[in-house]
């Protein structure tokens, strides 16, 4: 534990809020065992970066609210989930941050695509706008697929990060329309080596003529599933200990809800889901049959760039005691989240889902190989082809009216 003495007394005061036993911990794909691990397994809560609710940002698109306390709870999940696969992809899962401490560039750079400002690809701004295309009115609660839907979108905008977002539809993952998409060609030179764009927005300029090759666009595989009617089956509690115990380098996050109530959330004068109707919960880690987490439900004041470029960045990790909570309590609408930063680790992937996940009887989803012939035929989806920046782009809700964002087709469940 030495490398974590500077630690330890930071996580004193809540090391005594986990028992004192034997059993394994999985906190995104790595195990820790509880007796003897537990200032290394509050470090790696730590080191997840997390979105809360912040106040007074800008507003968003010029006149729209300046603070997302009591609807933007969903959207900051999406983030940590998204954040979290982009650390694994720049950083790898075994990647450690530490208070106080000098932290690689790639950190600093991903950190500002969440910062709250119109300029920042995966900001609350951007979220919310593009949200508009789904069918959500600023200040309007998300629920998990649609947070897919926008961070999938979004994402086409994002050429320094490159990552390739597969939402599953109809709790259906096709192998070959994922190979499809990931499949690219791409120039010679790495772009993870080179700097981002300067102000990281949604959308970078042409590198230039160079020598192209076939290679994998890393993958987050997003899968929103509905595990009951208006609570979780209990079934499909077993379910979920295989996906725990997933590979660190595919695990991203879960993002779940708390079941509170069964009535339909309250709304406040603005039509917003007043703030506590539905806890929104992302999973790190599974001990026996509880979850414990992160909650986003904690308002925070907006941080921007220092004037040295860099960012304080303590309030963007929780170095409180994590919450737990029974799986039962889980509301039935989820969304399961998969990185998977190389072909192989996709190959591998599919491999542990047929043979541990879904082995039962009562699948959470499928799996298959071949594009359905009853359904539309796959298009990977682009970049709409405009000559304005992504944050642009997407700075009004009338520019979101005038282009279709939306695939040629989309599988619904009935």
């Amino acid at each position: 534990l030495s490398k974590y003495e500077n630690q330890i007394t930071i996580f004193a005061d809540y090391l005594e809020d986990f028992p004192d036993t034997d059993e394994l911990v999985w906190i995104l794909g790595k195990q820790y065992l509880l007796k003897t691990e537990k200032s290394k397994l509050l470090s790696d809560i730590s080191t997840r970066l997390w979105f809360t609710y912040r106040r007074k940002f800008s507003p968003i698109g010029g006149t729209g609210p300046s603070s997302d306390a009591g609807w933007g709870c969903m959207l900051r999940c999406g983030q940590m989930m998204l954040a979290q696969a982009l650390i694994c992809r720049h950083l790898g899962r075994d990647w450690n941050w530490e208070k106080q401490k000098e932290q690689p560039k790639e950190y600093q750079w991903i950190l500002q695509c969440f910062l709250d400002r119109k300029d920042c690809c995966y900001s609350i701004h951007q979220m919310a706008q593009m949200g508009v295309g789904e069918g959500k009115s600023i200040g309007e609660w998300f629920g998990p697929n649609t947070v897919a839907q926008v961070l999938k979108k979004l994402a086409l905008f994002d050429e320094w990060n490159s990552l390739a977002v597969y939402v599953s539809m109809d709790n259906t993952v096709v192998i070959e329309d994922i190979k499809k998409m990931c499949r690219v060609l791409s120039l010679s030179a790495d772009p993870v080596s080179e700097s981002p764009p300067d102000s990281l927005n949604a959308s970078s300029q042409s590198k230039g003529a160079s020598a192209c090759c076939p290679t994998w666009k890393p993958l987050l595989l997003i899968v929103p599933l509905r595990l009951g009617i208006n609570q979780i089956n209990p079934v499909y509690v077993d379910a979920f200990k295989p996906i725990a115990a997933c590979p660190s380098h595919h695990h991203v996050s879960t993002e779940i809800r708390e079941q509170q109530s069964t009535k339909p959330p309250p709304k406040d004068s603005s039509g917003a889901r007043a703030s506590g109707s539905l806890e929104v919960k992302r999973v790190s880690f599974k001990t026996g049959d509880e979850l414990i987490f992160l909650d986003p439900h904690t308002t925070q004041t907006f941080i921007d760039t220092e004037e040295n470029g860099m960012i304080d960045d303590q309030t963007f990790h929780c170095l409180q005691s994590p919450q737990r909570m029974n799986i039962l309590n889980l509301d039935p609408s989820v969304a399961l989240g998969f990185f998977c930063k190389e072909e192989k680790d996709f190959d591998s992937w599919c491999s542990l889902v047929q043979k541990e996940i879904l082995k039962e009887n009562l699948r959470m989803f499928e799996l298959v190989q071949k594009h359905p012939s009853h359904w539309p035929p796959f298009v990977p989806p682009s970049k709409p082809e405009v000559t304005t920046t992504g944050a642009e782009f997407i700075d009004s809700t009338e520019q979101l009216e005038e282009l279709d964002l939306e695939e040629d087709f989309e599988i619904l469940s009935v």
